[in-house]
């Protein structure tokens, strides 16, 4: 595949941040998005809705349909995948973008809290991949690739009181290894992307600590990387925890200089699970 022109991708969430920067890099091509999210009106404190990401789709070139629901509705997800194929004809590419993070520790962090990183990061993922499944299959280069950390085990990943959250993260790349040996036969990719360094986001500024914008790359590098596995053929690539600035390294790119908000490359906050990049060059 060379690029995604005619190509139907279903997003969760999307509204803004790195999802919308994946659909807007995808509808440069021409590609159809469909957008399933909550954000419908404007919040008082995060840019951006479905509508202004449906319009910034249509103005960078693809189609849009902006779908709003919740992805922890049954109901709201299939008949999301089913408006998709309507409008469109087919099903190419699933992305499981939409995300809750809490980073309160064990002792202190609300049940309720918990539920909705569970409901929205795993059974989401798992709920939009699956009912998109016999779509897919019809495809000729079929992609799921969900935006989700390599899983690490060791004990020093674990000892940021943010337990909650990497349960919740974790079980969206149990899907990616899931599906991938499932889906393997059929040539359906299934892969998770991450980013290595903490990203210019909604999350980063309100969640994370705003401090941290100015260590950050921008959400484009994410949606280069996105872009890069998504035109790859499905049959070569799957069962993969990439890594964004690894993808691009692999593409050819050495200068990533242009993602990047902070000063000095070695200013930058690497990400929750992975550890410095080797050899990569931000002049």
């Amino acid at each position: 595949m060379s690029d995604l022109s005619g190509k139907t991708i279903i997003m969760s969430g999307g509204s803004r941040g790195i999802g919308e920067a994946i659909a807007v890099r995808a509808a440069r091509d021409g590609a159809n998005v469909a957008l399933l999210a909550k954000t419908a009106e404007p919040h008082p404190k995060l840019p951006g809705t479905i509508h202004t990401a449906a319009k910034a789709i249509e103005e960078a070139g693809g189609n849009a349909l902006p779908i709003v629901g919740d992805i922890r509705d049954d109901e709201t997800v299939v008949r999301a995948v089913e408006q998709t194929v309507e409008q469109f004809g087919g099903l190419d590419i699933v992305v499981n973008n939409a995300s809750a993070i809490d980073l309160t520790p064990s002792e202190t962090i609300p049940m309720k809290r918990y539920d909705l990183m569970q409901d929205i990061n795993a059974r989401g993922s798992f709920l939009l991949s699956r009912t998109a499944i016999p779509h897919l299959r019809r495809s000729d280069n079929p992609h799921i690739l969900t935006l989700s950390p390599p899983i690490r085990l060791e004990e020093k990943w674990f000892t940021g009181g943010h337990l909650a959250y990497s349960i919740a993260k974790y079980s969206m790349s149990l899907v990616t290894v899931g599906l991938a040996a499932e889906l393997k036969a059929d040539g359906v990719a299934v892969n998770s992307l991450w980013p290595r360094t903490t990203i210019d986001t909604a999350a980063i500024r309100n969640v994370v600590g705003a401090e941290l914008t100015s260590r950050s790359r921008t959400p484009e590098i994410m949606a280069d990387a996105a872009y890069a596995v998504l035109t790859k053929p499905s049959r070569e690539i799957t069962g993969q925890f990439l890594i964004d600035d690894e993808v691009l390294a692999a593409e050819g790119v050495t200068d990533f200089s242009r993602y990047r908000l902070a000063e000095r490359e070695e200013d930058l906050q690497l990400d929750f699970w992975v550890e410095p990049a080797e050899g990569t060059n931000g002049a």
